[in-house]
């Protein structure tokens, strides 16, 4: 797990005024400064089309469809990153609990958080909780 100093520069690297211009209000809280959409709102919550979901800031690879299942936690769930070099996981103590925070490994933007040991059944047994708003998806040809 990665700690901010370890972390790195990101490959895409942009002021914060460039963000805001290029991001919606909502899209800048949750990719720039670690919101969190209302559950069962995001456009992906129970989008299972085939194809890739990239990073909305920057556009990376981020996850594909394959690896996307039904959590019923009001956001979408992945088990697996495309690549374990598409994310950084970075320890989160707020909100008054430790979780592990998924963060583009581009851009640096927050993703949303990622969760062990809930019993889904799924083969790393890792529930990746994404922010539809963080996310974009590109339906297989």
């Amino acid at each position: 797990m990665s700690s901010d100093a370890s972390i790195g520069t990101p490959k895409v690297s942009k002021s914060d005024a460039e963000w805001r211009a290029q991001l919606s209000p909502e899209e800048y809280a949750v990719l720039r400064q670690a919101g969190t959409e209302r559950p069962f709102t995001g456009e992906y919550d129970e989008v299972f089309t085939e194809g890739v979901y990239s990073c909305r800031a920057c556009g990376a690879e981020l996850f594909r469809s394959e690896t996307k299942f039904a959590s019923h936690c009001g956001w979408p769930s992945f088990y697996a990153p495309s690549s374990d070099d598409n994310v950084i996981l970075r320890e989160d103590r707020s909100m008054g609990m430790t979780r592990v925070e998924v963060l583009c490994a581009s851009c640096h933007s927050h993703l949303g958080h990622v969760f062990t040991g809930e019993g889904y059944g799924t083969p790393t047994d890792q529930r990746y909780c994404m922010n539809s708003v963080s996310l974009r998806h590109e339906p297989a040809a």
